[in-house]
């Protein structure tokens, strides 16, 4: 809203009054309304806006201030509006791939221990009282029920507990590392994290190069949008680099694990070529419709395994139930 209005001649204080009047939340109303102070006092958008960090990230504020400077704020706010659209499409196609799966597992745990507390101990307690020999899988299946049972308090306080223990540990930089280098191992969810950081990486690249903010402040910034850890952590070491006058070809042949080769003999060409801008945004589109294609599929691969983890789940409770019934018919 706010580029068009530019664009079409209105100035950034009427512009801003105009977006308050359509804004929903009253919390960002007032936020814009404050914005629209400070710029009628003298002050630069982009200055204002660094009142708000947890609001208007750093890529925001910077490409903002690039635009003020060069003249060509709604240039800016355009590419803007195109980084944050490709950002919120992958997020979605993330977010709705994983709703799926997410929605069947916890399901699937939920009857596991309805089942066992409720309907299990009804079921196995006529074996119990003929004494018959039961099979290791319903010894099994009756020890666990009776001890979610008896201990059903315990339980679910040591589920919280590691529940809990799980989200303070990942929370912790150092955990936080440990956790997303597993995943980047993971079969499935490290190539779709890969894929995803490297087109973050590549479109926000081009983006700040287009605005002709500097190499090292745009790898600075960039390293505060990616999700992976290890991928901000390579990006700040490489902006460290940059600055002492390293290649960024040499740069990120460094790690081939995080930035495959096909990725790294693009951007040195771009580097060579003066092109860097242009070449870094023809991988972003590559790695986004990768990342699209990706997520249609995920649900048509993940859906048999969920499947089969519970058909085997299942066929394993009923026949930890229906094998003791031989034993029993023999003994009558």
């Amino acid at each position: 809203n706010l580029e068009v209005m530019i664009r079409t001649g209105f100035s950034v204080s009427v512009a801003l009054g105009a977006i308050a009047e359509q804004a929903k939340s009253g919390k960002f109303k007032k936020i814009i309304l404050d914005l629209k102070d400070e710029i009628e006092k003298g002050v630069s958008l982009s200055k204002a806006l660094r009142k708000y960090p947890k609001v208007f990230p750093r890529i925001f504020i910077n490409m903002i201030e690039a635009g003020e400077v060069s003249g060509k704020l709604d240039q800016i706010l355009k590419r803007l509006t195109i980084q944050m659209k490709k950002d919120h499409a992958i997020k979605g196609k993330v977010k709705g791939a994983m709703i799926y799966p997410i929605i069947i597992t916890v399901a699937m745990f939920g009857i596991g221990i309805f089942s066992m507390i409720f309907v299990i101990p009804k079921i196995t307690a006529i074996y119990e009282e003929v004494g018959v020999d039961l099979p290791i899988m319903t010894q099994i299946l009756i020890s666990t029920s009776k001890f979610m049972v008896n201990n059903t308090l315990i339980f679910f306080v040591g589920l919280t507990v590691i529940v809990v223990g799980f989200q303070r540990i990942v929370s912790h930089p150092k955990g936080k590392r440990i956790f997303h280098k597993i995943l980047l191992k993971t079969p499935i969810a490290g190539s779709i994290i890969k894929k995803v950081n490297l087109s973050r990486f590549t479109r926000v690249l081009s983006s700040l190069l287009k605005t002709d903010i500097p190499i090292v402040q745009s790898f600075n910034i960039i390293s505060e949008t990616l999700g992976n850890v290890l991928y901000a952590e390579f990006v700040k070491n490489a902006a460290n680099q940059l600055e002492k006058g390293v290649s960024l070809k040499k740069i990120l042949k460094q790690d081939p694990n995080l930035f495959p080769a096909v990725v790294t003999q693009m951007i040195s060409v771009g580097e060579d070529s003066g092109t860097l801008d242009t070449i870094t945004e023809e991988v972003a589109i590559f790695y986004e419709e990768d990342v699209d294609q990706t997520m249609s599929n995920l649900t048509v691969i993940i859906e048999p395994v969920l499947m089969l983890v519970l058909g085997v789940a299942v066929g394993g409770i009923a026949a930890a139930i229906i094998l003791p019934m031989y034993n029993l018919s023999s003994a009558i």
